[in-house]
């Protein structure tokens, strides 16, 4: 599932607004599991860092949560 970037946007903000189209489509569920920074890195081509800044923002956002050792979720009473 790999999306086209407008390299002239902030990727990591493009990312996250794909992740937040997912979460809205309910390709990632409340409760479900969201792609690791890895994952995302592979799907996008992008830098570690630029995904895990995406993943930062969307913690912040509320829509997602993060458990250690286990990965980032989507956030309860998210729809």
């Amino acid at each position: 599932m790999s999306e086209d970037l407008d390299r002239t946007r902030p990727v990591w903000r493009q990312v996250a607004a794909v992740i937040t189209a997912r979460i809205a489509e309910g390709v990632y569920p409340v409760g479900g599991k969201v792609p690791s920074v890895v994952e995302l890195s592979t799907e996008f081509g992008i830098a570690a860092s630029t995904a895990q800044k995406a993943l930062t923002h969307l913690k912040a956002e509320g829509l997602i949560r993060t458990e250690v050792g286990l990965g980032s979720f989507v956030a309860d009473g998210v729809s």
